[in-house]
């Protein structure tokens, strides 16, 4: 079984987004039982909290569930649990580097270097934004989905 954890600040925004939209594409390709995925966020202000409303309603709009999803911190025994812990931007990327033992460091890595064509290498935080900025989100969210699953196939299942 592959292990996927999507990180942000929150967990209410683009992790889950992630989650949701990287679940959705192992079912769609019948990997379920082969790929598991969850997400959590790098501070304590929304724990037990659902996404974000703007999140779940772009979510809908895409037939992408996500109101299953309550928002958690990340635990230690997260970096040896997983085989990606995915932050969505370099302060993510920071946090998780400082916490995680060194011989995990490996599997932490940012989202959207799955999205190679991709002119930007962060995926923005969208809650101060408008409800564009959800969709943009969800829009490369999708994009590096597509290529961590490539990655999957090529490392873990197709090996």
């Amino acid at each position: 079984m592959v292990r996927v954890l999507f990180v942000c600040l929150g967990n209410i925004c683009r992790s889950p987004t992630a989650e949701g939209v990287f679940r959705a594409l192992v079912s769609r390709e019948g990997l379920q039982d082969r790929i598991t995925t969850d997400s959590c966020g790098t501070s304590d202000w929304h724990i037990g909290d659902p996404p974000d409303t703007r999140a779940r309603a772009e979510a809908r709009r895409r037939g992408i569930p996500l109101d299953d999803l309550k928002a958690r911190q990340i635990q230690p025994s997260d970096f040896t649990d997983f085989d990606y812990v995915l932050g969505m931007d370099h302060q993510n990327i920071e946090r998780l580097s400082a916490q995680c033992p060194p011989a995990h460091l490996d599997k932490v890595r940012l989202f959207l270097d799955y999205a190679p064509d991709s002119p930007v290498r962060e995926v923005p935080d969208p809650y101060y934004g408008g409800e564009d900025g959800f969709s943009n989100v969800f829009d490369m969210i999708e994009a590096a989905a597509n290529g961590l699953l490539a990655d999957i196939r090529k490392h873990h299942l197709d090996a």
